[in-house]
C-alpha cells in the first residue's frame, strides 16, 4: 500500500511529501541553490498518489521541469490580470489588461482543457520566483470556473509552489505598475489574493548537495541573508585576479549581467578561432514553439570552441548540466569533444526534448500527457560567457565573476552559488558591500515564514482538516447534480429526436442523486461527529459501509449515462450535447475515484500511513469500467462496437487474461477470505464481496460459505416483508445499513436462483 521515499531526499523533503500526500494545504517548497528542489520534482511521481500537472512561467523552465507553460495550459492572453469581474472605468481595456469576464467570454477553455483541470488533485508550479501574483490569481479563477467550485481557493486543487525567491524575480513593466499596485503590495506570488485565502505551508530544504565546502556554504548563507561579515568579503576577495591573469586562464566560463555582453564575448572568441565554421540544424517535429528552444536551432561550432553541456548525461554520466568541454574535431555530422579538466574524448550525440500537453485518457478518464512535438539537437552551446540569469540551475567547477555595479541586488549570491567551491572562483573585480545586498522584502518574508520546528504540529492539524475535507467532499454529490442541471438548461443544441425517451435520462439520474441528498447530509454529519470524538474504529466502519452503498448507486447511474451516451453517438447534430455528456461522465469517474481512494486514504492517515500506492485500485477501476462498457455494448444491438465515451476511434483492445472477477474466484477457491483477497489485490472488501455475489447468482459458490446462515436468514426475512417493487436502497435502509450492498445482492441472487 505504501511507497517509502528515497532517504537521500532528506528529512525535510520527506516532510514535504507528507504534506502533499496527507493534507490539502498549499505548499511553498524552497531552498538554497543545490538543495535538491529539481530532484524532488523529478521524483514526485514515484511518491504521490495524487494526479498532478506541472507548469512553469517560461518555455525553458517548463521544458526543464517536464511540464507545460502556464499560459498554454490556462490559455491566458498576454497582459496583466486584474482580479475583478471587469476592468475599472478609468482604464482602457485595450491596454493589455484582462479580467474574469475577459477569460470567460473571449478566451474560453475547450472541453479537453476543462477536463484536465477537473482531473488534477495537485498543481505544481516550478520556478515560482518568476510567478507574478496576478497570474496566480488568474490561475485561481480558471480552476474555480473549470471545476465549478468557487468556495475554495484554486477550485479545491492543492498547490505545490517550487522555487528560490533569491533568484529570478517577477518582471513588471512600468505600464503595469500603477494598476497592479491597486491590488497588490508587490508582484511576488505570495501577494496573490487567492493564496492568502487559505495560506500556505513554508518548507525549506536545508541539505546542500552542490557544495561540500562548509566555509563556502556559510559565506553563501550570509550573502543570502544580508549578513555578510568582513571576514566573508575578505575571503571572497582573495580570489581576485588581474586582467592579465584572467586572460591566461583556460577552460573557464564568465558569468555576466546582460545577454548582449555574453553574446559579444562568445562571438568574438569564436571569430578568433582559425578553424572553419560548421553548422548543425536542429530536427524539429510537430509543435515546438521557438520560445522553448533549449539551444540554437542552427548551432555554429568550430574546432577549438569552448562549449557547455546543457543536459546531464543519463547514460554514461560523463558530463552534467554546466560541464565545460572543447570541440576537438568535426567531421561532417560527427563532433568529437574533450571534457574540461580531463583527458576524456568522446563523440557528441543529439538529444531530444519533447513538448507535451495534458489530456484525458479516453478509456480511464485519468490525466495523461501527450507528446505534440520534439526538438533534436546537440546538447551544447558556446560557453566563453553566460548571463547570471541563464546560469540558473547550472553547476560550474570554475567561473569568472565580474561583480561590477551592473549587478542587481541578489545577483552576486546567484552567481557564486553556481560554483561547487571557492577553489573555482575567479573575481574580475573586488567585491564591495554595495553590490551584494539581497532584496530586503524577500529576506523578511523568508525569516517570517521559515519555521521548521513547527512543522510536526502543523502537519497533524492539517491532516485532521484533510480527513474532514475528504468526508465532506467524498459523500457530497452536489457537483454532479449541478452539472446535470447545467446540461438540462442548455438550449443551444438540445436533441429534438425521441424527446419522450431521451430527455428523462438525465432527469432520472438527477432525481436519484437528489433523493440521496438528505441521507448524505446526515451521513456526513455522523462521520464528522465520530472524527471529532476520536472514535476511529466506528468511523472507519461507517465509511466502508457508506463507500459500498454509494459506489453501487454511482455505478448504476454511470451505466445509465454510458448507455445514453452511446445512443447519442448514433445521432447527428448533437456535438455540444454529446460533449456535455462526456464531461458529466468524467465528473462521475472522478467521484467514483474519490469514493474508492478516500476510504483507504482516511484509514491510512488515521493509522499513520503517509505514503500511498493506489495503482492496484486504479487498475481495478479501469478494468471495472472496461467490463461495464463491454457489457453495455453487448446489450445494445445496433450500437457500433469499439467506441469509448471520450475518444473517436474506439477503445483499445482489452488485454488477454483472466478478468478481475475470475482472479477473485481463483483466490477464494484457494482458501483465502475476503479481507485477505482485498489486501493482496489492493482492492476494497466491498469489491470482492460484489464478485462473490455474482458467483452466487451463477451457482459458482455456495452462499453459506460466503455469508453466515443466520445473516442470510435475517436478510431473507426482510426481503419477504418488502413490497414487490423494492429497490436495493429500500432493503439497505430497512436493515439500517447493517449489511453491505453486495451481501444484500448475494441473498437476492440466492433466493432468485432457488
Amino acid at each position: 500500500m505504501t511507497n517509502e521515499p528515497d532517504v537521500q531526499l532528506g528529512n525535510i523533503a520527506e516532510t514535504a511529501l507528507q504534506f502533499i500526500n496527507s493534507t490539502s494545504s498549499h505548499i511553498f517548497l524552497t531552498g538554497k541553490a543545490g538543495t535538491g528542489k529539481t530532484t524532488f520534482l523529478k521524483n514526485l511521481e514515484k511518491y504521490t498518489h495524487k494526479q498532478f500537472a506541472v507548469v512553469a512561467p517560461t518555455g525553458i523552465a517548463a521544458l526543464n521541469a517536464g511540464g507545460v507553460t502556464i499560459h498554454s495550459q490556462f490559455l491566458f492572453p498576454l497582459g496583466t490580470f486584474l482580479p475583478d469581474r471587469s476592468i475599472p472605468a478609468d482604464f482602457n481595456a485595450d491596454n493589455g489588461f484582462f479580467t474574469q469576464n475577459t477569460l470567460a467570454r473571449k478566451h474560453p477553455l475547450n472541453s479537453v482543457r476543462k477536463q484536465v483541470l477537473r482531473s488534477i488533485d495537485l498543481l505544481v508550479i516550478d520556478e515560482v520566483s518568476m510567478l507574478r501574483a496576478d497570474v496566480l490569481d488568474a490561475i485561481d479563477y480558471r480552476l474555480k470556473a473549470a471545476r465549478g467550485d468557487f468556495n475554495k481557493s484554486f477550485g479545491g486543487v492543492q498547490l505545490l509552489l517550487i522555487g528560490d525567491m533569491y533568484q529570478l524575480p517577477p518582471v513588471v513593466k512600468r505600464s503595469e505598475e500603477n494598476m497592479l499596485q491597486r491590488y497588490y503590495q508587490s508582484a511576488w506570488f505570495y501577494e496573490s489574493i487567492a493564496l492568502k485565502q487559505d495560506g500556505f505551508v513554508y518548507i525549506e530544504l536545508d541539505k546542500i548537495f552542490r557544495q561540500q565546502d562548509s566555509a563556502f556554504i556559510q559565506i553563501l548563507n550570509n550573502l543570502r541573508n544580508n549578513t555578510p561579515t568582513t571576514t566573508d568579503i575578505d575571503e571572497l576577495n582573495k580570489h581576485y585576479k588581474t586582467e592579465k591573469e584572467v586572460a591566461e586562464l583556460e577552460e573557464v566560463i564568465t558569468l555576466t549581467t546582460h545577454n548582449y555582453k555574453a553574446d559579444e564575448m562568445n562571438k568574438t572568441a569564436l571569430r578568433e578561432l582559425a578553424s572553419p565554421s560548421h553548422f548543425f540544424e536542429a530536427q524539429i517535429e510537430g509543435e515546438f514553439p521557438e520560445s522553448m528552444y533549449p539551444v540554437a536551432e542552427k548551432l555554429e561550432l568550430k574546432e577549438g570552441a569552448q562549449i557547455m553541456f546543457i543536459r546531464n548525461d543519463s547514460e554514461d554520466q560523463l558530463y552534467f548540466n554546466g560541464k565545460l568541454a572543447t570541440v576537438n574535431k568535426i567531421t561532417g555530422e560527427t563532433i568529437e569533444v574533450l571534457l574540461a579538466d580531463s583527458h576524456i574524448v568522446f563523440e557528441l550525440k543529439r538529444e531530444k526534448w519533447e513538448n507535451k500537453k495534458y489530456t484525458i485518457n479516453a478509456e480511464s478518464n485519468d490525466l495523461d500527457d501527450e507528446v505534440v512535438g520534439s526538438f533534436s539537437q546537440y546538447p551544447v552551446k558556446l560557453a566563453w560567457a553566460i548571463t547570471v540569469h541563464k546560469s540558473q540551475g547550472l553547476t560550474f567547477d570554475k567561473a569568472i565573476v565580474d561583480v561590477g555595479q551592473a549587478f542587481t541586488g541578489g545577483q552576486v549570491y546567484v552567481a557564486l552559488s553556481r560554483l561547487r567551491s571557492l577553489d573555482g572562483l575567479v573575481l574580475r573585480s573586488k567585491i564591495n558591500t554595495g553590490v551584494i545586498t539581497a532584496d530586503k522584502q524577500i529576506v523578511s518574508f523568508s525569516q517570517a515564514n521559515n519555521k521548521p520546528d513547527e512543522l510536526p504540529e502543523v502537519i497533524k492539524q492539517k491532516q485532521i482538516e484533510f480527513v474532514s475535507l475528504l468526508i465532506e467532499r467524498t459523500f457530497d454529490f452536489s457537483l454532479l447534480t449541478k452539472e446535470i442541471n447545467y446540461i438540462n438548461k442548455s438550449k443551444k443544441e438540445a436533441p429534438t429526436f425521441n424527446e419522450s425517451t431521451m430527455k428523462p435520462v438525465l432527469e432520472q439520474i438527477a432525481h436519484t442523486l437528489e433523493s440521496e441528498k438528505e441521507n448524505t447530509e446526515k451521513f456526513r454529519w455522523q462521520l464528522l461527529n465520530l472524527l471529532k470524538a476520536n472514535d476511529h474504529e466506528k468511523l472507519l466502519e461507517r465509511i466502508r459501509k457508506g463507500r459500498d452503498y454509494y459506489k453501487n448507486i454511482l455505478l448504476d447511474n454511470v451505466k445509465i449515462l454510458l448507455i445514453h451516451t452511446m445512443e447519442m453517438k448514433q445521432q447527428k447534430r448533437v456535438k455540444t450535447y454529446l460533449n456535455n455528456l462526456i464531461e458529466l461522465d468524467q465528473y462521475f469517474s472522478k467521484t467514483l475515484e474519490e469514493v474508492d481512494k478516500s476510504t483507504l486514504l482516511i484509514e491510512g492517515i488515521l493509522n499513520g500511513t503517509l505514503f500511498f500506492d493506489f495503482s492496484e485500485l486504479t487498475n481495478h477501476r479501469n478494468q471495472e469500467r472496461a467490463d461495464l462498457l463491454k457489457e453495455i455494448e453487448n446489450q445494445l444491438p445496433g450500437i457500433k462496437k469499439g467506441k469509448s465515451t471520450a475518444k473517436k476511434g474506439g477503445r483499445k483492445k482489452k488485454k488477454d487474461g483472466p478478468s478481475t472477477y475470475e482472479i477473485t474466484l481463483k483466490m477464494w477457491d484457494e482458501g483465502m477470505d475476503i479481507q485477505a483477497i482485498a489486501k493482496a489485490r489492493g482492492l476494497v472488501p466491498g469489491t470482492i464481496e460484489g464478485h462473490l455475489a455474482k458467483a452466487v447468482e451463477t451457482g459458482r459458490i455456495d452462499i453459506f460459505k460466503f455469508i453466515p446462515e443466520k445473516e442470510v436468514n435475517l436478510i431473507a426475512q426482510a426481503i419477504a416483508e418488502m413490497p414487490e417493487d423494492f429497490t436495493s436502497k429500500d432493503l439497505f435502509n430497512r436493515l439500517e445499513g447493517e449489511h453491505s450492498y453486495a451481501r444484500l445482492k448475494a441473498v437476492v441472487n440466492h433466493i432468485n436462483k432457488k
